[in-house]
């Protein structure tokens, strides 16, 4: 029979070894991090069956055999999924988390059985966070139990050294109880979390949804509807769905809201064709879904629109809110559902529009806008672009695609870009470009909204991913080469106003000086402007100068005043 103190030693010296594997989280595949789990808890069940074995208890002994069953299975199974990973780790650990708690209610020391209810609670909690939401909490919670098997094995190293047993099993239990509550601490949130993962963003209801005939011409209005939510005052809103096209040229649907003045002056009243920001790449991202649409794409002075007169005409963009996939970052697309929603917004009844129109955007929704000047000569002349105006666009897709490495959370927008250009471009695979622990989060993050309360799950996940979730660089192969295709180098036909503020961590601002100075080179007239102390969303804040400028450009174009250009000749 083994010494007591040789035993404790030995476990001690395994356990310390395995939980600093866990807590390193050195991973290059699922088979290693299976493998790494599956000798964790196989170290986890020994433990308590030593632990059981001393006080010939049944329950501790079941749920110790549940932990070493796992393990082996993990340790069999080969080319598992982290998917599969976490559904055998938590079916193990359930297991051993209803042992605890049954033998809290069995057991007679106080201690023990705080202790036991304690465990058990963490466990399951465990198990239905990785059940829940297994792309990163496998990771934390191997990481989690890393330190948990450090902190065991210097225990009983610690009792191998000390010896006296009554006192060791005095800091055992104090050590146990310590430990229970620190997992119940850490477990639970993260339950709560990962369930949290599962709540929806808004599901598009049927106004979203029609059958559309090959040969109706794009920019046709299918239907509309009045709309409430989140209007500035003396404004009226409809929400409108009507035709555009795909890349390849197939017809498709796209949502927009149209907002005017209840009482607009008489004659045909300008046109802002508003391009949103980032909200998602998902169906229910679609800002018209959403409680307050405007704030959610970041529409800059729509109370000065509508005190204008003007009438402001937002697409959602194809694929959000209508069927997908959404062309997020990828220009024609943007930039169809631009000039086609204003083409169907002419045709509504009770609205009188002029024939011109000035295009806005912001982020993504720059890139859309400059994409929208870029296509309107040849794919819709009849919208008449007078002007576009890009706010901290989204210019250098190259460049910000790896420029994600660099920034914390990264990995969010990332997600964003590598889903769309995967369902947009057959050769572009998410295999090729992601590492093995961010595929999973990453393809979940994508199926999320930024204004959805799942949104703090996909923050929490990409903070967890670090920096960079990228197996090769997003300039590299198919995808970069796609990235430089959808980049908006044409020259501009139309004056171009681009603002960029100087603290902005997302849009270089470097960047955006040079991709200015190279539309100046193609010949475009370009005003650009810095704003010193602003970032990616000041820009667009109600008391941002950029906005000012923005209004008094954009009344330039309406009224035919000579476009200014500040190019170096």
């Amino acid at each position: 029979m083994i010494p007591p103190r040789v035993r404790d030693a030995a476990l001690g010296l395994c356990a310390v070894a395995v939980g600093a594997v866990c807590a390193v989280r050195p991973f290059p595949s699922v088979p290693v991090l299976a493998l790494v789990i599956a000798i964790g808890l196989i170290v986890a069940g020994v433990a308590e069956a030593t632990c059981a074995s001393a006080g010939n208890r049944v329950l501790p002994r079941l749920g110790a055999a549940a932990l070493i069953v796992t393990g082996a299975i993990l340790l069999g199974w080969q080319g598992l999924s982290i998917v599969a990973v976490a559904v055998v780790a938590g079916v193990g650990l359930i297991g051993w988390g209803v042992s605890r708690l049954v033998d809290a209610v069995r057991g007679t020391d106080r201690w023990s059985r705080i202790s036991d209810a304690l465990l058990g609670v963490a466990a399951i909690a465990t198990a239905v966070a990785a059940l829940a939401w297994p792309g990163v909490t496998v990771f934390a919670a191997t990481f989690a139990a890393g330190i948990a098997l450090v902190w065991f094995g210097l225990t009983r190293l610690y009792r191998a050294v000390r010896g006296d047993r009554r006192h060791r099993r005095r800091v055992h239990s104090a050590a146990r109880l310590a430990a229970a509550v620190v997992a119940v601490a850490v477990a639970v949130p993260l339950a709560a979390v990962s369930v949290r993962a599962h709540q929806a963003a808004p599901t598009p209801d049927d106004f979203y949804s029609a059958a559309v005939d090959p040969g109706t011409p794009p920019g046709t209005l299918i239907r509309s509807e009045p709309f409430t939510r989140d209007l500035p005052p003396g404004a009226q809103a409809w929400r409108i769905l009507y035709t555009t096209t795909r890349d390849e040229g197939r017809a498709a649907t796209a949502s927009a809201l149209v907002v005017a003045p209840e009482d607009p002056p008489t004659g045909p009243r300008p046109v802002i064709a508003w391009a949103h920001g980032t909200t998602g790449v998902a169906r229910g991202c679609a800002p018209s879904l959403l409680d307050e649409p405007f704030q959610a794409g970041a529409t800059p002075a729509l109370p000065q629109v509508i005190d204008s007169g003007s009438v402001l005409v937002a697409t959602d963009y194809i694929g959000l809110g209508t069927p997908g996939p959404s062309p997020y970052v990828i220009g024609q697309g943007e930039a169809r559902s631009v000039l086609d929603s204003v083409r169907a917004a002419r045709t509504m009844r009770g609205l009188h529009l002029a024939d011109e129109t000035v295009v806005w955007g912001h982020s993504q929704g720059g890139h859309a806008a400059l994409w929208t000047g870029i296509l309107a000569p040849s794919y819709a002349p009849d919208v008449n672009v007078l002007g576009v105006a890009a706010l901290a666009p989204a210019a250098d897709l190259v460049g910000l695609a790896t420029d994600l490495t660099t920034m914390t959370g990264g990995p969010l927008l990332a997600a964003y870009v590598v889903d769309a250009y995967a369902r947009g471009y057959s050769e572009v695979h998410r295999a090729d470009y992601l590492d093995v622990q961010a595929r999973l989060p990453m393809r979940a993050m994508a199926a999320r909204c930024l204004h959805e309360p799942a949104a703090t799950v996909s923050v929490i996940e990409a903070l967890l991913l670090g920096d960079d979730p990228y197996s090769q660089s997003p300039a590299q192969g198919p995808l970069g080469a796609r990235l430089a295709q959808n980049t908006p180098s044409e020259k501009l036909s139309m004056p171009v106003f681009i603002a960029q503020g100087s603290d902005d961590p997302l849009i270089n601002p470097q960047g955006q000086q040079r991709f200015a100075a190279a539309q100046c080179a193609s010949g475009s007239t370009v005003e650009f402007s810095m704003y010193p102390g602003l970032d990616h969303l000041s820009i667009v804040a109600p008391d941002s100068p950029a906005v000012a400028d923005l209004l008094s450009w954009t009344t330039g174009r309406e009224k035919g005043a000579e476009p200014q250009s500040n190019c170096i000749s």
